[in-house]
């Protein structure tokens, strides 16, 4: 599908505010941070949950970026913060060790970015995205 100039620039603003979220708390779960450890813990999954889910965040924010795959960054992202805000709702609180919701803030931020990608996207959806396009023809 041909963007606009606004859809090209509206999906790149999406596009890098959701890698830069991701990206920027690889930092905190490569290194062990404090307050890492402790939402992984609490959730039964530390280590191995946080060096994970850092993995994912990483590829997510990759494909984001590169024109071609931008559709499975953008579901890959979306399924993680999905994670993200249901364990802050069933487990963790929305504030984190005094964060005042921060990382509850940004889940949401990249979910809602993602999903605005995902839909300016739309037709580059790995099979589901030709049957759209027929639908629309």
């Amino acid at each position: 599908m041909e963007f606009t100039k606004t859809q090209l620039l509206v999906s790149w603003i999406l596009r890098l505010a959701a890698a830069a979220i991701l990206l920027q708390t690889l930092f905190f779960k490569f290194t062990g941070a404090e307050e890492s450890k402790y939402i992984f813990t609490t959730l039964g999954v530390e280590p191995w949950g946080r060096i994970g889910s850092g993995i994912v965040e990483l590829i997510a924010a990759i494909l984001l970026l590169v024109p071609r795959t931008t559709a499975l960054g953008a579901i890959l992202a979306l399924g993680t913060m999905s994670g993200a805000i249901l364990s802050h709702l069933a487990f963790l609180g929305i504030e984190v060790k005094n964060d005042r919701g921060l990382l509850f803030g940004l889940a949401i931020t990249v979910f809602v970015a993602c999903l605005g990608v995902l839909y300016l996207h739309r037709f580059d959806i790995p099979i589901l995205g030709a049957k759209l396009r027929l639908r629309l023809s």
